[in-house]
């Protein structure tokens, strides 16, 4: 019973809406991180032909934010001298908030302060040497486009896209960043995590023999909800509750599942060729909640006949969970507890706990500065596409081939970007969105 809801080490549940919140967390950077020692910057990474990393943060969230701060925290010369945002208020937060704390490392002129759809490429274009992109992640294909089509290196957020138009164009753009040494972080902190990876690497090499089964969670609690005010155009009302719109969040399996189904994606080390699933909205309904599941369970069925099962849900007074594991044939393992038990013997990593969400960009930077390959940008884009495949599954209600999956020619994207255009769904008359209805669902 134990191993089936619960492993004997309690998993960490790790509140991902907030987990960048910048003033609530500190952006001390973590002993012994990868830049430790001094490390030449690459000449060709730098207009300005000193050592300073000019950074662009694009999408002033808190996400962003705090995805700047960490950045910002990185030892060297850095400072942000750009940011973009499609509303001001968001940029004129974030912009207080890292002045106050971080002082000279921000020197952004009011005119490298850009607002609007375009804010993305005049903040490209700003003379800096890295973009942050952090906006809702619809817009991150075009994004991550632009910013290599300029030569410029990357830390995206999770997810890459939102439909599996956007991930082929995510890696795309992941093989031209490669053919210019461009270096690309993606936002999945587990994947520098000191404990996860001794923990994977063990599950590699066999701790619990052939993993047949894993089983992967993220039950937790609904987030934020912005209330529509007078004036609002319905484009303007979508982006400030973007996260329960398809075309701009991707559904919550996508935006926030994406961290254990790449954990899944980790420890396999293959993608599935097939699933089945089912979700919908149980509580969670009504004109504020937009379009998208309250819950997802989803089957993903692999080459050697193993099954990953997994399981989101934002449903109050439920159990809540945060985790992953694996079965095997000599055992089981609490991934993200660190944890494995393989016949009488169990064992428990005692690796540094290092804030990972700081060790990604010392990473990072780390590549920049020494001028060494590196580049997540594909391995993103394949757990974003397994995600959105979940959501096919539970969209649809049918079994589908992960091939037919990621070729799919449906866009879920708008055909204008401004605050007057339509979004790609609207409300009826009476203010209530067309909910997607397994078994009537297309999705490929």
């Amino acid at each position: 019973m134990s191993e089936l809801v619960s492993a004997a080490v309690p998993s960490p549940t790790p509140a991902d809406a907030t987990r960048r919140s910048f003033l609530k967390k500190s952006t001390v950077l973590a002993a012994g991180g990868a830049l430790a020692g001094s490390l030449s910057i690459a000449r060709s990474a730098h207009a300005a032909g000193d050592d300073t990393i000019k950074i662009a943060l694009i999408g002033c969230g808190g996400r962003g934010t705090g995805a700047c701060s960490q950045a910002l925290s990185t030892k060297g010369n850095v400072k942000l001298v750009a940011m973009g945002d499609a509303f001001k208020d968001r940029l004129d937060g974030a912009y207080s908030g890292l002045k106050n704390h971080f002082k000279d490392r921000v020197e952004v002129a009011d005119d490298h302060k850009f607002v609007g759809f375009d804010a993305y490429q005049k903040a490209i274009d700003s003379g800096v040497d890295m973009v942050i992109l952090a906006t809702p992640p619809g817009f991150r294909p075009i994004h991550f486009e632009a910013a290599v089509k300029a030569g410029k290196n990357v830390f995206m957020e999770k997810p890459v896209a939102t439909d599996a138009g956007g991930v082929r164009r995510v890696l795309a753009a992941a093989e031209e960043a490669k053919k210019k040494d461009l270096k690309v972080g993606v936002g999945l902190q587990r994947r520098h995590d000191a404990r996860y990876i001794e923990t994977v690497k063990r599950l590699q090499d066999g701790a619990i023999g052939d993993i047949n089964t894993m089983r992967i969670y993220w039950n937790g609690q609904t987030p934020w909800m912005n209330p529509r005010k007078p004036g609002m155009t319905e484009m303007e009302y979508q982006m400030r509750n973007w996260y329960y719109f398809v075309w701009i969040c991707g559904d919550h399996i996508v935006e926030q599942h994406i961290h254990n189904l790449d954990v899944a994606h980790w420890v396999k080390d293959a993608l599935p060729i097939s699933g089945n699933g089912m979700g919908g909205r149980e509580v969670r309904k009504g004109k504020d909640y937009g379009e998208t599941f309250d819950h997802h369970c989803v089957e993903l069925e692999y080459a050697d006949g193993s099954r990953v099962f997994s399981q989101c849900r934002h449903i109050p007074g439920c159990w809540s969970d945060v985790s992953e594991h694996a079965h095997g044939s000599k055992g089981y393992s609490n991934v993200g507890g660190s944890y494995i038990k393989s016949g009488g013997t169990e064992w428990h990593s005692n690796a540094p706990g290092h804030d990972p969400y700081q060790v990604e960009h010392d990473d990072l930077f780390a590549a920049i500065r020494s001028n060494t390959p590196y580049n997540e940008a594909k391995r993103g884009a394949e757990s974003t596409m397994m995600a959105i495949f979940g959501r096919m599954l539970t969209y649809s209600g049918q079994v589908l081939k992960w091939d037919d999956a990621i070729n799919s020619k449906i866009d879920l994207m708008p055909k204008e970007y401004s605050f007057q255009a339509a979004p790609p769904t609207v409300p009826d008359a009476d203010g209530n969105y067309p909910i997607p209805v397994p078994g009537k669902t297309k999705v490929v």
